[in-house]
């Protein structure tokens, strides 16, 4: 190890005993493997592949240049969580952030909502990769995998989990590695994928991106959703949420800051790359699908349904077996390494709520191995808790279900309602946390990190805080089951019904535990005196 690493790691580690902590975990992870990290839970791929559909049928190619509202507004999110990250290093990153700028209780919920948003999406992102998995074995092997037959959905999800769990218990290095090479693989399929469309020849000129296709209307919306022709005060509303639910992640650059070298300035800059490239690799590929849609009504309308989607496009596209396939090996890693990722960044936010007492099981879910320097069951318990999850596709009504003035809609899972949690919980505790630094700064916090906003602090702050409000209105809005919002997005009250069943349990488990006190024994910070001595309600 140089002197410079040594400098830094000496630095790190002294920055996190100043916030109370003694070093635990391996500082192992190199620039690019946090940045890593952060970018494979994004997963433009993953993204894409999930939700193109939902975007180019609500809104036609015009719905693209909805892409960099969501990337500018995330973007000040990205920049206010650097700074926290900056000054608070530690794993656990919005639990944390939040635990320090307002109070043990109110960072406690924080993490409850952002915990719990990470385990969905890990169930949600092992079980998404069911049918390109279930693709390329049949294409292959002949087999004859249903990817909407629940035994091959609850199989592959535990064969894949299997091996993420051990590769993210060896070691944060392997949880580096991992990341990084499916960084490679989202590069590739972004960019590849684009060129080999652009070499194919594309069947729009530009201008085809600033259309609509009739999508505003009944009868020529791909969805057969009803705008009653509005497509910026309708359309537009809907067709956004495609993005919303892709460009988020970036925060996981600082779930794994304690294994991070030079944190203080890395973590920040990860988040803020992360977001950016996934804005550009993702508006690049998008482009690429759209101008590839088949020229004529038919075709293009294929390509924008349930009925076709990506798959549709490429394969209309690609003649080679052999180059289809090698996509569906790129796209399969993509969704491994998501997963992969998510689940390292929740077990680190699962160790850091156990190593304060906070969760029921603090002793055993805070264990770090000796061997690997990991937290190892915090790790399994990443793996076990989506798990469970993903055993609720079982349950899937053939018909409505109505209770009071909820109605559950017909042939959706359980997960699928569970999955909704995935966005709006992870959109609630990001506002959450920004709303924590604006009491924050106004209580007269002054960050110390590396990384600041300077005299940007508050209008970045409001901004961010602005952008996550009003997008989570739009995210949980119920409008019926008759709307688009409520036909393909939100389920009408379901996703609000979901969060409120996790805010009950998660009042359960507060009142077990009550970690207010338990969390006040660890809120220390020598770098600043006034949160290090104002008083925190136990």
């Amino acid at each position: 190890m140089s002197s410079d690493q040594t400098h830094d790691q000496t630095a790190d580690d002294s920055r996190l005993a100043a916030l109370g902590y003694t070093s635990e975990l391996s500082r192992v992870l190199s620039k690019f493997a946090n940045f890593s990290v952060a970018f494979t839970y994004l997963s433009p791929m993953v993204g894409i592949y999930s939700l193109f559909v939902l975007g180019a049928g609500v809104g036609g190619p015009r719905y693209i240049w909805l892409m960099p509202i969501v990337v500018a507004g995330m973007y000040l999110v990205a920049r206010v969580f650097g700074e926290l990250g900056s000054h608070y290093p530690v794993a656990g990153a919005l639990y944390q952030y939040s635990k320090y700028t307002v109070g043990p209780r109110y960072g406690w919920w924080v993490g409850w909502f952002y915990g719990m948003a990470l385990l969905v999406t890990v169930a949600a992102v092992d079980t998404g990769v069911v049918p390109y998995v279930a693709s390329l074995s049949n294409n292959w092997f002949n087999t004859s995998l249903d990817p909407l037959n629940h035994t091959t959905v609850l199989l592959i999800t535990l064969a894949l989990l299997a091996v993420q769990t051990t590769l993210n218990i060896i070691g944060a290095k392997m949880m580096g590695r991992v990341a990084g090479l499916g960084t490679y693989a989202e590069l590739v399929g972004t960019f590849g994928i684009a060129l080999i469309l652009l070499i194919a020849g594309f069947h729009h000129g530009l201008g085809f991106l600033f259309s609509t296709q009739g999508a505003e209307h009944l009868k020529t919306n791909s969805l057969a959703v009803d705008f009653h022709g509005n497509w910026w005060a309708g359309a537009a509303l809907v067709a956004i949420l495609a993005h919303v639910y892709i460009f988020y992640g970036f925060e996981s650059a600082g779930d794994v800051a304690e294994e991070t070298k030079d944190a203080a300035r890395q973590v920040p800059k990860s988040m803020q790359r992360a977001l950016l490239v996934g804005g550009l690799t993702s508006f690049v590929l998008v482009a690429a699908l759209l101008l590839a849609t088949p020229s004529d009504r038919a075709g293009y309308a294929k390509a924008t349904s349930f009925d076709g989607g990506v798959p549709y496009i490429l394969s209309s596209n690609i003649s080679a077996g052999w180059l289809n396939d090698l996509l569906l090996l790129l796209v399969i890693f993509a969704f491994f390494s998501c997963g992969s990722s998510v689940q390292g960044a929740g077990a680190r936010l699962a160790f850091s709520f156990a190593r304060d007492g906070a969760i029921p099981g603090a002793r055993f879910v805070s264990k770090v191995s000796p061997r690997f320097h990991t937290p190892v069951n915090a790790i399994l318990l990443g793996a076990l808790v989506p798990v469970l999850f993903t055993l609720l596709v079982n349950l899937t009504p053939s018909e409505d279900k109505t209770i009071g003035f909820i109605t559950y809609p017909a042939n959706v899972s359980a997960l699928g309602a569970l999955v909704s949690f995935g966005v709006s919980g992870i959109y609630l505790s990001f506002l959450l946390t920004v709303i924590g630094a604006l009491v924050a700064r106004s209580r007269g916090w002054v960050p110390e990190g590396p990384f600041q906003l300077g005299r940007w602090a508050w209008p970045t702050t409001i901004g961010a805080a602005a952008y996550l409000g009003l997008m989570l209105i739009n995210v949980v809005a119920p409008t019926g089951l008759d709307s688009p919002r409520g036909a393909l997005f939100n389920l009408d009250w379901v996703t609000l019904t979901v969060m409120a069943v996790i805010a009950v349990v998660g009042l359960v488990a507060f009142l077990i535990v009550r970690p207010g006190a338990k969390i006040g024994r660890h809120l220390h910070d020598d770098l600043e005196a006034t949160g290090a001595e104002r008083s925190h309600p136990a």
